[in-house]
């Protein structure tokens, strides 16, 4: 939703429209606000998620987000050490059925996750917390490819 390490100008019109609506905060807008790509943190919707824990099934709280948020062609990025997560697997089954792309990420022996994810990323740790300090790197290269690849490769 904004820079990660590339800066990430708002381009045309909306820069122009800032401006002219805004007048000198307008400008301030357009010259502090970056370009974005849609992307939504499942574990962050504390209400939609404890409703959904309590009147269906806690394993349903990512899958059902899914539902609401996921297009096709859109890409999950499913986490799980074991790859066993049973609200991390009902998710991805989601996100396939609405015509999806998985990414996931898991432990040496990628659970459930690895004959249902579109592409698997399994680091080499069967211990949780190695798995997930071992998962820090992955995340920010990814997240650094889609910059590059969107944004272009200039540093700030």
């Amino acid at each position: 939703m904004k820079g990660f390490e590339n800066k990430r100008p708002i381009g045309n019109p909306l820069k122009e429209e800032l401006s002219a609506f805004g007048g000198e905060r307008g400008r301030y807008l357009a010259e502090k606000l970056q370009s974005a790509l849609p992307a939504i943190s499942l574990t962050t919707h504390v209400a939609l998620i404890t409703a959904v824990a309590n009147d269906t099934d806690a394993n349903l709280i990512f899958a059902q987000q899914i539902v609401g948020y996921g297009n096709v062609g859109d890409i999950l990025i499913a986490i799980s050490s074991s790859g066993n997560s049973q609200n991390v697997v009902d998710a991805i089954i989601t996100a396939k059925a609405k015509g999806m792309i998985v990414i996931g990420l898991t432990g040496e022996t990628g659970g459930k996750m690895k004959l249902i994810c579109d592409i698997l990323i399994n680091v080499p740790g069967k211990r949780t917390a190695y798995v997930q300090e071992l998962h820090l790197p992955v995340y920010h290269t990814l997240c650094l490819i889609v910059e590059h690849f969107f944004f272009g490769n200039e540093r700030h």
